[in-house]
């Protein structure tokens, strides 16, 4: 959706870094609805003591949970994929642009030591000396030093992050600032010219226009207001992960919106 992007962007050493936001694209939602359609009907089949319909499960060892597990992993692979691939691209366009510029000197390019993180997903851990499946929706992993990535907004900074382990969360941290606003409510609500201004020293494509309901906004979905502010993000979560590097942004792609508009 409109929230995956590219960004180049400089660590707080003076290296170049190249971060990139992406999943399963429509693939994890569709997988994601359908199974959700039939847990619904399971659980009003069998009558199923539950807070309201969205809180619909089926067991995990049975038909039904065992292929939707199935699925889900399939659009694990598929999303590690999609994002091994944009790297790979985003890499050679890179070095075609920079490499001549470069030439002649001792600089030297190191690509490894990449990183990917996956959120969106359920997994089997151990918690509280019980084996849970733990959801994490607009969270990632953050286990006793595991590595992680929690993106800012396009004009802000993001951040590396090494895990701590904290057994309240279930070993888990935000996946990144979050929203302040819908994409609906930031185009009618921000300033089309305190946006551009936070977005200086940052090259990224202009604001264009969002139609909603036949009237034209900018087109502020992703523009800096439209996220919390990620320096209070990770202050507020110094118990769950330590900073190992800050990344601050010199170009961000914003991918347009890939959802078809109801007729």
């Amino acid at each position: 959706m409109t929230n995956h992007f590219m960004e180049i962007q400089a660590d707080d050493t003076g290296h170049i870094c190249l971060l990139i936001h992406s999943g399963s694209r429509n693939l994890g939602s569709t997988l994601c609805d359908y199974h959700h359609k039939v847990a619904k009907g399971m659980c009003e089949k069998y009558h199923a003591k539950i807070p309201n319909p969205e809180c619909s499960f089926f067991p995990a060892d049975s038909n039904e949970g065992m292929q939707y597990i199935s699925d889900m992993n399939f659009a694990l692979s598929y999303a590690k994929e999609n994002r091994k691939r944009i790297m790979a691209e985003f890499k050679n366009a890179f070095l075609e642009i920079v490499g001549p510029i470069i030439k002649g000197t001792n600089y030297q390019f190191m690509f490894n030591g990449e990183l990917d993180v996956h959120h969106n997903y359920a997994a089997l851990e151990n918690h509280f000396g019980k084996n849970i499946w733990v959801h994490r929706k607009g969270a990632t992993s953050a286990k006793a030093g595991e590595l992680g990535i929690i993106p800012g907004s396009q004009g802000s900074s993001s951040y590396i992050v090494k895990g701590l382990g904290n057994r309240d969360s279930f070993m888990s941290c935000s996946h990144g600032a979050g929203r302040r606003y819908g994409r609906n409510d930031a185009c009618k609500k921000l300033n089309l010219a305190e946006e551009t201004a936070a977005m200086a020293g940052v090259v990224f494509d202009s604001y264009g226009v969002n139609t909603i309901k036949g009237t034209d906004f900018p087109d502020l979905q992703e523009a800096v207001g439209a996220y919390k502010d990620i320096n209070e993000v990770m202050a507020n979560q110094t118990d769950l992960v330590e900073i190992v590097t800050e990344l601050k942004p010199l170009g961000s792609i914003k991918s347009k919106d890939v959802r078809k508009k109801k007729r």
